[in-house]
């Protein structure tokens, strides 16, 4: 008896196979732009509020955990060395992958299941139109795009709420802070952190692009193939990261 290779398996392999095609389309600038803009709306100033009140969130968060504990042991001339280390190198691209995934990916995927299971794939594929070049490569640029602006935007807001936070709570002169930021951060930690954000936002749009172009099924599958998405990407990202900590910071 041959065991049958799990679902997710074959989605994940045409997933990559409707990935590579995304990237050789955009290689030979087959890109609908059209349909860009409103993708780039979407990843972009569509996302903007979840990534600022969240950053906001986590800048302070971080600092009343961090601060407060070298403040008792008198090292809080390094609270914005640290916050800045720990934001560029794992938190800023890792939660904007997550609220990205969460915003984004689920659109994706939902918008390209639905036109799966009503057969307007079938449809443009009869007027002899790629579906990856109209459907695929708008939302993978436009991901590659967003997801960096978008990291860094939560990079900056994060540093600033966590320097005044710090300020108001454990009396950390502004001044101190940066001059911390400033020593530790290393030349390479923000252009590192964008190609972790670039790599994250390539892997969000082409799995879940992936898997609403394999839904299979009526419309009651789409809620299904939009949930196993996020689920692949978040399981994705985090395997990914691991790698590229150890690449580019090991």
């Amino acid at each position: 008896m041959n065991a049958k290779a799990p679902p997710w398996l074959g989605r994940l392999g045409t997933s990559a196979l409707i990935g590579g095609q995304a990237v050789t389309a955009i290689a030979r600038g087959r890109i609908n732009w059209i349909d860009l803009i409103d993708q780039l709306m979407e990843a972009g100033p569509g996302s903007f509020l979840i990534v600022l009140i969240t950053s906001l969130a986590a800048g302070t968060v971080f600092n009343i955990q961090v601060a407060a504990e070298l403040t008792r042991q008198g090292a809080d001339s390094t609270v914005g060395g640290l916050l800045a280390v720990g934001l560029a190198r794992e938190i800023a691209p890792l939660l904007t992958a997550t609220l990205l995934t969460g915003k984004v990916a689920t659109a994706y995927a939902a918008q390209l299941g639905t036109m799966k299971v009503t057969e307007q794939i079938d449809a443009i594929t009869m007027l002899r139109t790629d579906p990856v070049e109209y459907l695929v490569v708008p939302r993978v640029v436009a991901m590659v795009l967003m997801a960096p602006v978008q990291c860094l935007m939560f990079f900056i807001v994060a540093l600033w709420s966590g320097q005044v936070s710090s300020t108001l709570l454990y009396q950390i002169p502004p001044t101190v802070f940066w001059t911390s930021v400033r020593t530790w951060v290393l030349p390479d930690d923000l252009p590192s952190m964008l190609i972790k954000a670039v790599v994250f936002g390539l892997q969000i749009a082409v799995l879940a692009c992936g898997w609403g172009l394999t839904t299979r099924g009526g419309p009651k599958e789409v809620g299904t193939s939009t949930t196993g998405a996020v689920v692949m990407i978040l399981v994705t990202v985090s395997l990914v990261d691991v790698v590229l900590t150890q690449l580019l910071f090991g």
